[in-house]
């Protein structure tokens, strides 16, 4: 018998995957939100599937790798972060990616996109509401 630590997963409607493992209550309150919320089209967690942003902080090449992708039902797809506070490096995530949202919705080939943090539960429906109207 394996032993160890089993995450919470739920079953998704909204995304072409068909569970959602969650690493924190906090994801399962916004997941829970992308499910329900008429904005979203479809969404997914940002597990294992490869799409990665590389940044330098502190001279260092790494990788980040944000929470969710949601595609909204106007076509535009958000790239969303969930996090409760902000360090310098975190900052510097965010603006590689930033930089990255910019260069893919300028080259017009990919559709749009635009890429946003999550700083409290309760903001995940003015965020969605926010980039489905512009």
């Amino acid at each position: 018998m394996a032993t160890g630590f089993c995450k919470p997963c739920e079953v998704t409607r909204r995304s072409h995957i068909s569970h959602c493992v969650y690493d924190s209550t906090w994801e399962a309150t916004e997941s829970f939100e992308l499910e329900r919320n008429r904005h979203v089209r479809a969404w997914v967690k940002n597990d294992h599937l490869g799409f990665e942003i590389m940044y330098v902080y502190k001279g260092v090449v790494q990788k980040y790798r944000p929470d969710f992708l949601i595609r909204l039902a106007t076509g535009k797809m958000l790239v969303l972060e969930v996090k409760g506070q902000g360090t310098q490096q975190d900052r510097t995530k965010r603006e590689f990616l930033a930089e990255w949202v910019k260069a893919v919705s300028e080259h017009g080939g990919f559709g749009r996109w635009a890429c946003d943090v999550s700083f409290d539960p309760g903001d995940i429906p003015g965020l969605l509401a926010k980039y489905a109207t512009n």
